[in-house]
């Protein structure tokens, strides 16, 4: 398939995109070290020493054979209103900043969002529902999140996920999400010291989030809920929240004043007081 310029620079790519080719905000060079198994997914995530680092070795991961043809599929194939655009199709990294205050526990990427896109929930309906709220509660610096090369900017938050590639059916197996493991320990290790608030979008992100938090665990152990809080020690904090999926929304299980309330509840624990624009109609 001929390469395709990127919906934003214009710039010719293939799909999936070769490390170090110009992708906006690819990490990866040529030389980046691919991870090819579990072990060696293990071995690379336990010598990190930097959010850069990281974001690049995940960034060419190769260890799970099935999500690798998956998300190069997809990736050639193409949704039909995608077809004239490159897709990333590699693993995506975490987005945001290396020093958080605020760490938001997502899923996987999205086959034709992040999987297109190479950001984290960058180009799909949760997306847009996300980060529209993270915008009025200042805590990004626009509503929109479409592309790699948009502007999206913050200094506050970092969005992380359990599984990097988006899988069939938006179901990794337990292999799959255990392999991919050692890259979201390496991260919370480098970010732990800076994060005040965790936010867990749905129930298997706030398990996610008290595995990383470590012990103690509250005991009971805390439930998951909208705007459930759970205390993880003297300085951190766990908010958990409905996922933006495009059926919570559409149904109203979830609604944009209630993604608010969490996010404007994550700024006030993390400390991060300023006046964002007015909260969306309730």
């Amino acid at each position: 398939m001929p390469a395709r310029p990127h919906p934003r620079t214009g710039e010719l790519f293939d799909s999936p995109v070769p490390p170090g080719t110009g992708w906006p905000g690819d990490p990866a060079t040529p030389e980046t070290p691919q991870a090819g198994d579990a072990a060696h997914v293990a071995q690379l995530a336990g010598q990190v020493e930097s959010i850069a680092e990281l974001d690049a070795l995940i960034s060419v991961c190769r260890a799970c054979p099935r999500l690798v043809e998956w998300r190069e599929e997809v990736a050639v194939t193409k949704r039909k209103s995608f077809a004239d655009q490159p897709y990333w199709g590699r693993p995506v990294p975490g987005w945001g900043s290396a020093t958080p205050k605020i760490v938001i526990v997502g899923l996987a990427p999205a086959a034709h969002g992040a999987n297109r896109t190479g950001r984290m929930f960058t180009g799909d309906r949760s997306g847009d529902q996300l980060y529209a709220a993270l915008h009025r509660a200042g805590l990004v610096n626009q509503p929109t999140s479409v592309d790699a090369a948009d502007g999206l900017d913050t200094t506050d938050i970092r969005i992380i996920a359990p599984v990097r590639c988006a899988p069939p059916g938006n179901s990794p197996t337990t292999v799959e999400r255990n392999t991919c493991a050692p890259w979201l320990d390496a991260e919370w290790r480098l970010l732990a010291p800076h994060v005040r608030v965790m936010v867990a979008l749905g129930g298997f992100a706030w398990q996610i989030a008290l595995r990383l938090a470590g012990e103690p665990v509250p005991k009971p152990k805390p439930k998951f809920g909208h705007r459930a809080v759970a205390e993880l020690g003297p300085t951190l904090r766990l908010l958990g929240c409905y996922h933006p999926s495009q059926q919570n929304m559409f149904t109203g299980r979830l609604t944009p004043a209630m993604l608010d309330d969490v996010f404007t509840d994550a700024a006030r624990h993390a400390g991060l007081s300023r006046e964002g624009p007015p909260a969306a109609a309730r």
